[in-house]
């Protein structure tokens, strides 16, 4: 799956402040609750049958498949702008599509909380391509 950068997400020192202070994100979705989320991650879709963590794996950070994306530790806007994306069909993957569908806007503030507050295993791409 390619990750889009999506231009409404925050940066990290305004994420971070606002995960901080407990403030709305970006994408204009309640406080999110990592305890909640992490309860949504392992909640089977009806539409697909399948959990976050059945894809994407144990805290975002085991993925399925290695063309899904490892979204443990990832910005807290970015998972919530690319699941409003999913779920409003401004993005589309045949399985996120239908997976983000039936969510709740407090259900991708929830998701995003957990996601985010998980270790990540992020890491920078500059220089792969100079090798």
């Amino acid at each position: 799956m390619t990750c889009l950068a999506l231009a409404a997400c925050s940066g990290p020192a305004a994420d971070e402040q606002a995960h901080a202070s407990g403030g709305t994100s970006s994408a204009g979705l309640p406080n999110g609750s990592a305890q909640a989320g992490e309860r949504a991650a392992n909640v089977k879709s009806a539409a697909t049958g399948q959990t976050c963590i059945d894809c994407h794996g144990a805290g975002g950070n085991a993925p399925l498949d290695p063309t899904y994306p490892k979204i443990g530790g990832q910005y807290r806007d970015y998972i919530a702008h690319a699941l409003q994306a999913y779920r409003d069909g401004t993005r589309e993957h045949a399985l996120m599509s239908q997976q983000a569908a039936g969510l709740s806007d407090q259900q991708i503030a929830d998701l995003a909380a957990y996601f985010a507050d998980q270790p990540s295993q992020l890491r920078d791409l500059r220089g792969v391509h100079d090798r």
